[in-house]
């Protein structure tokens, strides 16, 4: 029997493990290939504009990986938290987790957006951005931070729908607002669209263009996925009534997404501290910086989509008592990533000047680049291996793994060996990528040994 209908029982012994994790993975897989490719094609328009525009998104880029990061902990606790409940077959429970989630990311939304129109005045000249790239810094940040709240509606709804079974609605709602995304970016970063023979008038806003594009994009997919909840085949169908807080289920979310939050917080600071350091290099090696990592992204997507269903495949079979099936599923799981991210490694190695060609046709950036991008390529397995575990680790509620796995790669070794490179060597931006490369092969091995003692299984309880 092969799934096909999109509210799925992901828990039905006479579907293969393998067939449902493909069911949730590809959709998911799909997803974040169209995101990414969206993201090459903000950075190509970009940085047709020029290195300065280039180095403008980067600088801010480690501050938004931040916020990013606290966003999907959120949805992360609230999901799989619903993940649980559907899979004791406590359906009311889980609406009721639903409904939580909208309100809380309506909170946080409203404080994300606070919090960084205040500190992205700052942030360009706090990081050490050059004068002429901090306008450009300050505009692009000043777009971003408006569009939080349907940021975060967008990637909570998401992460419930796929937890729920449903991974084709954001699968195509995302397509419409990558799609968007492209649209507006055309119109509001250039003065001038050409379509075939005709000239149309855009608004030339640049860098600033290009965050307002992507804040207006999210915008009108967030209402959409919104109504999305509400439909009468909905598992986890809502209705008008009955939104009152729940601080029960706030702490429970809490509990589950802190951890999280403390991971992404403990990577994202520690790229803050990284592109100050990068930034020193000058303009050129900026770029070049941020650039491989929006080409290095490419080689995330089929591990992530797998690590996706490990944590809502666990955390269900979890939920139902069933730790057999949860390792199992996580057995699939960990194997299929790797084994994919392991090859894309491998074709990154092989064409990384073609990746970093698409972006910017600044030979120098191009070069440096990709030199990089070859470094990072043998840590790939490791990180593979890494995203996986993770993933089933959060499904069985081991929060705390991932955390003390990710401080440990970043803090101890990431950016004391990225510091020490940087100063007793002429190896320069290619230094700090070894001490990159170094961390994501730490956090594979650490992975590992944590998967393989098999105290996740527990964790639950």
């Amino acid at each position: 029997m092969q799934p096909s209908t999109k509210q799925l029982n992901l828990l039905d012994p006479t579907i293969p493990a393998r067939s449902i994790i493909w069911f949730l993975a590809w959709p998911t897989i799909v997803e974040q290939i169209l995101q990414v490719t969206v993201t090459y094609v903000d950075s190509a328009m970009v940085g047709s504009l020029g290195a300065e525009a280039t180095a403008a998104i980067s600088i801010n880029n480690s501050m938004i990986w931040l916020v990013n990061g606290w966003m999907n902990a959120i949805a992360i606790g609230f999901s799989v938290l619903m993940a649980r409940n559907i899979g004791a077959g406590n359906t009311v429970r889980a609406k009721q987790v639903v409904k939580q989630s909208l309100l809380a990311s309506l909170w946080y939304g409203a404080f994300l957006t606070a919090l960084l129109s205040v500190v992205g005045l700052y942030l360009p000249t706090w990081l050490g951005a050059a004068e002429n790239v901090r306008p450009l810094a300050k505009d692009y940040m000043k777009f971003i931070a408006i569009g939080y709240i349907p940021n975060l509606l967008m990637i909570v709804i998401g992460g419930i729908l796929r937890s729920s079974g449903d991974s084709r609605t954001p699968l195509y709602l995302n397509t419409f607002n990558n799609l968007l995304n492209i649209l507006l970016n055309l119109f509001f970063i250039f003065p001038v669209v050409k379509v075939g023979s005709l000239s149309l008038k855009g608004l030339g806003m640049g860098v600033g263009g290009a965050s307002l594009a992507t804040t207006l994009s999210c915008t009108f997919t967030a209402v959409l996925l919104l109504l999305s909840l509400f439909r009468n085949d909905r598992l986890i169908k809502l209705e008008i009534k009955d939104w009152k807080f729940d601080r029960q289920i706030h702490a429970q979310a809490l509990k589950l997404g802190i951890p999280v939050a403390l991971e992404r917080s403990t990577l994202s600071f520690g790229q803050i501290v990284l592109t100050k350091m990068v930034s020193t290099l000058g303009t050129a090696a900026l770029a070049a910086h941020y650039l491989a990592n929006t080409a290095e992204s490419i080689t995330y997507l089929p591990p992530s989509g797998i690590s996706t269903a490990a944590t809502t495949l666990v955390a269900q079979s979890l939920g139902k008592g069933d730790t057999t099936l949860a390792k199992k599923f996580a057995d699939n799981c960990v194997v299929a990533g790797t084994i994919l991210m392991s090859t894309m490694g491998f074709f990154m190695f092989l064409f990384a000047p073609q990746l970093m060609g698409i972006f910017t046709s600044d030979q120098t950036v191009v070069h440096l680049g990709a030199k990089i991008l070859r470094i990072e390529a043998f840590a790939e397995p490791a990180f593979g291996l890494s995203l996986l575990v993770f993933g089933v680790l959060r499904g069985a509620g081991d929060m705390k793994g991932p955390f003390t796995i990710s401080l440990a790669g970043m803090w101890l070794l990431r950016l004391p060996l990225a510091w020490v490179l940087l100063r007793t060597t002429h190896l320069g931006l290619q230094g700090i990528w070894i001490a990159m490369m170094s961390d994501l092969i730490l956090r594979g091995i650490i992975s590992y040994f944590r998967y393989r003692g098999g105290s996740w299984q527990k964790a639950w309880k």
